[in-house]
């Protein structure tokens, strides 16, 4: 019966020292992604191109230009319009999750932009992806 008994807490103690082992390590894993984000992890200055979805003409064709001192530029191009061409420049700053970046201009207007690898996808105005069809044309490609 004592043998049972302490067989019982040694499997016991085996058991909670594993789980413990496991717990840590998925701590340890979830510490580490959290570390990698766009900011850090990605060449991301530069300039990007192509031509965004627009509601009353054939699009949007799109230049933007981050630079290292946290400023942008942005041309825009509207197609098959007259007086169709605007540069906008201002400020940059990150998201807390570093991977979206938010941009200011001069006049105070916000919009978003996810960061991924070589490309800038364009976010709704409360910074979200855009879904549905058209959502593939909301990303411009780094030049």
């Amino acid at each position: 019966m004592k043998k049972i008994l302490a067989f019982t807490i040694l499997t016991a103690f085996l058991a909670i020292g594993c789980e413990s082992k496991k717990e840590e390590a998925i701590m340890e894993t979830t510490e580490f992604s959290d570390e990698h984000n766009a900011r850090n992890s990605l060449d991301y200055l530069g300039t990007y191109k192509g031509t965004l979805p627009c509601a009353d003409c054939e699009g949007i064709e799109t230049l933007i230009v981050l630079n290292e001192d946290e400023t942008y530029e942005i041309q825009t191009k509207y197609l098959g319009k007259e007086d169709n061409e605007f540069t906008e420049i201002g400020s940059y700053t990150w998201m807390d999750d570093g991977n979206t970046l938010e941009f200011e201009d001069t006049n105070s207007r916000i919009t978003y932009y996810f960061v991924s690898e070589n490309r800038l996808i364009a976010l709704d105005q409360e910074g979200n992806r855009i879904t549905g069809d058209l959502a593939q044309f909301y990303e411009l490609n780094k030049q």
